[in-house]
């Protein structure tokens, strides 16, 4: 939710454990490429964030005989236009940075590599669910960077000003909304093209779009856990307690939440980035506190924010693919490299996807955005990380509906529909896509 970018999440794909015929319509290839080539070679690596362009310098610095050649992409929705366009004209880069939701699409174009052999021994220094996300029928095709705990963040000036104490439940989070709302507040923003913050809520409530029954994918949109999202969101968006500005225009977002215009945003470590970056009168004005929770229920955050839990990818085409998987290695495990992605300053403020990250949980936040409230929120971070969804599967066609969701989502935060009607809608037009690919669906 509230990102520069509508796909930025990482969740543990359960996907990744199933072998069962008929899921896909492809299945990425093991090929080996010229994995006995010797050095030096370059291999080409296209992603987003920022450190990146530090941390391949420095890759590049200590290997003789593997160097890496950096092109940075707009953003994430960019990366998966130019790499669908990269793949069917055969050049694609040897590694890609991106998020565990399209690991399962790109396998199913066949536009991967099968790296396990590779990597596998590296197994225990990641987090489960982050080595999770790199897998697809218990094949890896990537490592992973980056883990999301997630959170909210809010204006401690603001809520102070008003006698709002920070919402523990997200009726707790409405009620505030609406008396934010009193003196010309926002409580949350809602970009129009981004359905990110229906996907996090459907995750949290327990919900399941897709999941696998059988040979068949099973597709639901109108779960319960879907529908107490749904709900939630809409008193939200009938009440007027959002912001609608979108991220298209990224720094008025940012002089929105600067100037206390919209008083919370649910994010993950690295969105901080973005805030210190382009702020300039409210730092140490903000404050860390829980995700917030439906009304009786345990706390329980969504498995991604993330745009950022993030994994490198081995393209298919790669010559050089075990050359290729240790470099991704490196990048995720290297302490340089970790701590220049874990900076706010420095990088892109992401937790990475090591097993023990607690001790970057310093490095991932900004004391200067946070002022006196940089030590507690620590804890807040690493207690985060405790509560995360490990249920939640991506589909084959997430891309895709994904971006059929957009066009639905743009018309529920204007109020031309429900978010009943677009779930209604998706839960259609996701099955029928599915069946054109020649995937089997029950639904």
């Amino acid at each position: 939710m509230n990102s520069t970018s509508p796909r930025r999440r990482f969740a543990r794909a359960a996907v990744a454990g199933i072998a069962l015929t008929g899921l896909l319509s492809a299945c990425g290839g093991s090929g080996d490429g010229d994995s006995s080539a010797s050095g030096p070679v370059t291999l080409p690596f296209w992603g987003w964030a920022n450190g990146q362009e530090a941390v391949v310098k420095a890759f590049n610095a200590s290997h003789k005989d593997v160097q890496l050649k950096y092109t940075k992409v707009t953003d994430q929705l960019t990366m998966q236009k130019q790499l669908t366009n990269a793949v069917k004209a055969g050049n694609a880069p040897c590694l890609v940075q991106n998020t565990a939701e399209y690991v399962t699409s790109w396998v199913s174009q066949d536009a991967l590599a099968d790296i396990t052999k590779y990597v596998e021994s590296s197994k225990d220094k990641f987090n489960p669910g982050s080595w999770a996300g790199a897998q697809v029928q218990g094949k890896l095709y990537g490592v992973p960077t980056s883990s999301s705990p997630n959170f909210t963040i809010y204006r401690t000036d603001v809520f102070t000003k008003y006698g709002i104490k920070p919402p523990a439940t997200w009726d707790d989070f409405i009620a505030a909304g609406k008396e934010l709302k009193k003196h010309g507040i926002k409580i949350t923003n809602y970009a129009g093209e981004d359905p990110s913050t229906l996907e996090v809520l459907a995750m949290q409530a327990g919900a399941h779009w897709y999941s696998v029954d059988g040979d068949a994918w099973k597709v639901d949109f109108q779960d319960a856990g879907t529908l107490k999202a749904a709900k939630v969101i809409q008193e939200i968006i009938d009440n007027d307690l959002n912001s609608k500005l979108s991220f298209a225009d990224y720094a008025a977002v940012q002089r929105n939440f600067d100037n206390g215009g919209t008083a919370t945003r649910q994010i993950s470590t690295w969105q901080m980035a973005g805030m210190v970056q382009n702020f300039t009168k409210s730092f140490g004005k903000w404050a860390l506190t829980p995700w917030p929770t439906f009304t009786g229920e345990a706390a329980k955050t969504p498995a991604g924010t993330n745009l950022t839990g993030s994994v490198t990818l081995v393209t298919k085409e790669c010559e050089h693919q075990q050359q290729a998987a240790e470099a991704a290695l490196w990048m995720s495990t290297d302490p340089g490299a970790v701590k220049t992605m874990a900076s706010p300053e420095t990088g892109n403020g992401v937790m990475p996807a090591l097993a023990d990250s607690d001790t970057y949980v310093a490095e991932s936040i900004s004391e200067k955005l946070l002022g006196s409230n940089y030590q507690p929120a620590q804890q807040i971070v690493k207690d985060s990380l405790k509560t995360v969804t490990t249920d939640w599967t991506f589909g084959p066609n997430w891309t895709a509906m994904f971006t059929e969701m957009q066009a639905g989502w743009a018309k529920v935060v204007s109020k031309e529909q429900k978010v009943t009607d677009l779930l209604a809608h998706m839960q259609q037009w996701t099955v029928a896509d599915l069946k054109s690919r020649g995937i089997n669906v029950k639904g």
